[in-house]
């Protein structure tokens, strides 16, 4: 392994993966946005990058790092359009000749500039292996980011962008992804029949209501659980601890047909009560086991003060515990909303009356050949975009949450 550690050919490695790696996902992203055939050149994408990082090793110290970075881009441009013979992309520039312009620009910087970056401190000669082993753990750290941002945004941006064609451009070519502006508001003509023909704003609403009383049922049972878990003493308390999440042992898939039966049974099927008996069932043990972590580490001298003042210990709970647990709480609240809200299986198999139809009840309706494929894409939308603005709203109290009670003393 010692004739890697030097400059030119950890240079090499580094250019070779990360040539590779945006040759793919932009090759993909340019196909998605011009439904044109576009292949990705993988030797000619590693050669280019190889030369490029060369460039930059070769460069360093003589040029300012700006310059050394837009250099080693148009190194790398340069080297792509002549190996692949004036069709960067594997399709001639007169076609879509813009986009592939912009994508070849968009190319060639983020090879350059994450390249310098990565080799910043790379010398032409021997390596430490120090040095060494921080190109290559950057290469791959880059290569991680890439790859699961991909995994996660490649089907995002196709259910947003098939959600806004019309069945007749779906049919003419279902892998062009590109949007034709000049429609304006017609674009989202399948949001519009979402909401004015199949009800999706009582979709919205009963999912709404359903997640709200989910925490809030959730809140009231785990807050006096986890409370009396972590600070009162008892018998079989330390059982009861660590058989919280025991409940998660079993798959839901096992408990549904028993609780199908049972509701049937009871007449609690196709009702809304009977979602919000079981649903805080399934919300109530991690709740449990997330507060008494955080319960355990607040300091019981604030607690013990408030009862010596004469407070009861419900009063403790409410004036003392419960404000300084807010992060806590609200971690918990928001982690049992998207739970409650993306809840498919139970909703699929309790309800049969359109009008308490929870929101995925009402997506997984419109997966049929009768209805176009746009719609459900719509309505995957719908149901996916509320939470995710919650969530990124809302994303530090959730790790404020999740590491309360990890760190004691």
């Amino acid at each position: 392994m010692r004739f890697l550690r030097f400059g030119y050919v950890t240079a090499a490695i580094v250019g070779l993966i990360w040539g590779v790696t945006v040759s793919v996902v932009m090759s993909i992203g340019l196909a998605f946005l011009t439904g044109a055939a576009v292949t990705p050149g993988l030797l000619a994408s590693a050669l280019a990058g190889i030369a490029a990082s060369c460039f930059v090793i070769a460069t360093a110290g003589k040029l300012p790092e700006l310059w050394r970075d837009v250099g080693a881009s148009l190194v790398f441009a340069i080297l792509l359009v002549g190996l692949r013979v004036g069709e960067p992309f594997g399709a001639p520039l007169s076609e879509s000749s813009a986009a592939q312009g912009i994508a070849l620009l968009i190319f060639a910087t983020a090879i350059g500039f994450p390249v310098g970056k990565i080799l910043r401190d790379v010398p032409a000669g021997k390596l430490t292996r120090h040095e060494f082993e921080a190109a290559i753990i950057g290469v791959l750290v880059g290569f991680g980011y890439v790859f699961f941002t991909a995994i996660v945004a490649i089907p995002f941006f196709i259910m947003v962008m098939t959600s806004l064609k019309s069945q007749q451009s779906l049919l003419a070519n279902p892998l062009d992804y590109s949007l034709d502006l000049s429609k304006g508001w017609d674009l989202f003509r399948s949001y519009i029949e979402l909401f004015r023909d199949f009800n999706f704003g009582r979709y919205l609403m009963v999912s709404a209501f359903v997640s709200v009383m989910t925490v809030f049922l959730t809140l009231l049972f785990s807050v006096p659980g986890a409370y009396a878990v972590a600070r009162l003493r008892f018998r079989g308390q330390a059982v009861m601890s660590r058989s919280i999440l025991l409940i998660y042992m079993v798959p839901m898939i096992v408990l549904a047909l028993p609780i199908y039966i049972v509701f049937s049974m009871v007449e609690l099927r196709n009702s809304l009560l009977g979602i919000l008996l079981v649903y805080p069932v399934t919300t109530i043990p991690v709740s449990l086991y997330m507060l008494q972590g955080y319960f355990r580490d607040l300091p019981a001298e604030i607690e013990e003060a408030g009862l010596m003042d004469g407070l009861s210990r419900l009063k403790v709970i409410w004036q003392i515990t419960l404000p300084l647990s807010l992060p806590a709480l609200a971690s918990v609240s928001l982690y049992v909303f998207m739970i409650a809200w993306n809840e498919f299986l139970l909703a699929f198999m309790l309800l049969d009356d359109p009008k308490i139809f929870t929101l995925t009840r009402g997506v997984s309706m419109l997966n049929s050949s009768e209805i176009p494929r746009q719609h459900l894409m719509a309505g995957s939308v719908i149901a996916t975009v509320p939470i995710m603005v919650i969530f990124l709203g809302l994303e530090k109290f959730m790790t404020k949450g999740l590491t309360a009670g990890s760190v004691k003393g």
